[in-house]
């Protein structure tokens, strides 16, 4: 089994859609192995694929290197090792990961310019759930513990967001969902493509002529996500 690092949080016939999606994804990334699979949901909501076969560790190995996998809770978080979690909240201390167990990055080890985190989150279009790399620190209660960061190849990946033409990006909906919504809005020569950042969390790929709050305001009347734009 592996628990990948990405979650499915929403219910009824959404949740059916996106596990069935999952199933799908799962499929291109290991349907060429000898194995089988069944995908399911952690009590925590995140995802995770059991795996069987001749080529399980293969396929499990593939599978975390792709979407980042979250560690068994009786092995704990390595200081100084490198993981993926999932923005859960934000305040003025920092962002709070899901990795398995709570991680706090400090609003001083995000680095990503000035401002609160609150207004981090908003300058690079950041939305709840989506996956992050960070490098974790140490028990925040030890007090020789260092602190955890946000990961240089995270800073880097969101400052390529700021460089390009701008995205929106969303959560609690599927990459055909959001798709489907750009289309039936009319929208659809206006972005390049919809990046897949997690399950449900997705980013729009903005063309240069496209205005990110422009598609936001109308695409937002389709689409009841959170939705937030880089710019």
């Amino acid at each position: 089994m592996v628990v990948l690092a990405t979650k499915c949080y929403v219910e009824g016939d959404a949740r059916d859609r996106a596990l069935d999606g999952m199933g799908s994804l799962v499929a291109n990334d290991v349907g060429d192995l000898h194995v089988d699979w069944q995908v399911g949901v952690r009590d925590d909501g995140f995802v995770q694929v059991d795996v069987t076969g001749d080529d399980a560790e293969v396929a499990r190995n593939v599978l975390a290197e792709t979407w980042g996998e979250i560690v068994a809770h009786d092995a704990g978080l390595v200081p100084g090792e490198t993981y993926v979690g999932t923005l859960e909240s934000w305040d003025d201390d920092g962002f709070v990961l899901d990795a398995g167990e709570d991680v706090l990055v400090p609003a001083d080890g995000l680095g990503l310019g000035v401002g609160s985190p609150e207004q981090v989150v908003e300058r690079f279009g950041l939305v709840q759930h989506l996956p992050m790399t960070f490098v974790y620190g140490g028990d925040a209660g030890d007090a020789d513990a260092d602190p955890s960061r946000l990961a240089d190849s995270e800073r880097d990946r969101l400052y390529d967001w700021q460089r390009e033409n701008g995205r929106v990006n969303v959560n609690s909906a599927t990459r055909g969902e959001v798709r489907a919504t750009v289309n039936r809005a009319g929208h659809a020569q206006d972005i390049v493509t919809v990046e897949r950042l997690g399950l449900l969390e997705q980013s729009i790929v903005c063309t240069e002529n496209t205005d990110p709050p422009g598609l936001l305001a109308a695409i937002g009347s389709y689409l009841p996500a959170e939705m937030r734009c880089v710019v």
